[in-house]
């Protein structure tokens, strides 16, 4: 075992650790509201608040087995391809907002929630969101490192190589997903920056929805730049791994955040609670959502075929 496996060994066991507190708060609200010891969030019923907050369960013991899956032994003999999938999704949804992470406490309010974009709960205490934030970096930073030493090990070759080595018959065409994702990135940065069109409602916008809005933008922006040139095998010298890398990370922002909120912003269009509202125009979100999910896995079909092609030719 060489210091890179170290490393990821170490990391992945972090990771499986530092989300179990987080999976344990989200059991504890779950069961709290079932036998009316914990208040419901804002904006939802019981019945909507129990599946919320159940589906974050799902989504936590997951990544945890993912985590897992990435240092033990039988990682290497699941089916790779839900193994993958998942550790796309993950990393999607922590790795790019590490820095966003690591700074929330400035943007918290005096009561300690965070006051956007948040997982919080109706009266979340401190050292509940603390444990929470940690849980949320630790899982980020372990796959950040389980996951690039795990796929050494598995695919030795996925990476390896330079852009240009597909020779002349690299597509011409501008990859449509590069172009969508691209346009998609290009909104949140506008609201990032104060931009109004399309916010039907100016006064839910506070410093951490700018914030996010402008951290999911960027990253919409790196992936359609490494998909544009993962595909087109432009600039030829460039090394493989980093547009797969960037790739990796930029489609699974796209997805993993947009499949998330999506659900939640179709909820608030149909049922239109009067204690719940989003800054943007629900029908503008959940178009910009629908069209971040399809080109986030259109952006990981397409750097996949890439690798294949590469490694065929």
């Amino acid at each position: 075992m060489d210091r890179w496996d170290r490393a990821g060994r170490v990391a992945a066991y972090g990771a499986a650790l530092g989300l179990t507190p987080y999976l344990l708060i989200k059991v504890s609200w779950v069961v709290g509201s079932l036998l009316g010891l914990l208040p419901v969030g804002t904006g939802f019923g019981k019945a909507e608040w129990v599946v919320l907050n159940s589906a974050t369960i799902g989504m936590a013991g997951i990544g945890i087995a993912v985590a897992l899956a990435l240092v033990r032994p039988w990682g290497m003999r699941i089916p790779a391809a839900p193994l993958a999938f998942c550790a796309w999704v993950g990393t999607g949804f922590l790795v790019p907002v590490l820095p966003y992470a690591v700074l929330s406490s400035l943007l918290a309010s005096e009561d300690g929630n965070p006051k956007s974009g948040s997982d919080a709960g109706p009266s979340m205490p401190v050292w509940e969101a603390a444990l929470v934030q940690i849980g949320f970096v630790g899982m980020g930073l372990g796959l950040a490192i389980a996951l690039p030493t795990y796929l050494r090990r598995r695919w030795p070759d996925a990476f390896a190589g330079r852009l240009g080595d597909r020779g002349a018959d690299s597509p011409r065409a501008l990859p449509w997903m590069a172009v969508v994702g691209a346009a998609v990135g290009l909104i949140w940065l506008y609201w990032a920056v104060g931009g109004t069109a399309g916010v039907a409602h100016r006064g839910e916008r506070d410093l951490a929805w700018h914030v996010l809005s402008g951290v999911f933008g960027l990253w919409a922006f790196v992936a359609s730049a490494a998909t544009w040139a993962a595909v087109r095998g432009r600039p030829a010298r460039v090394p493989r791994w980093g547009p797969m890398v960037f790739g990796w990370l930029g489609s699974g922002s796209l997805f993993a955040w947009s499949g998330w909120k999506l659900p939640f912003t179709l909820y608030l269009a149909v049922a239109q609670p009067a204690d719940a509202a989003l800054p943007e125009n629900l029908e503008l979100a959940a178009v910009l959502h629908l069209a971040a999910v399809g080109t986030g896995a259109a952006m990981l079909r397409a750097l996949v075929r890439t690798r294949l092609v590469s490694r065929n030719s």
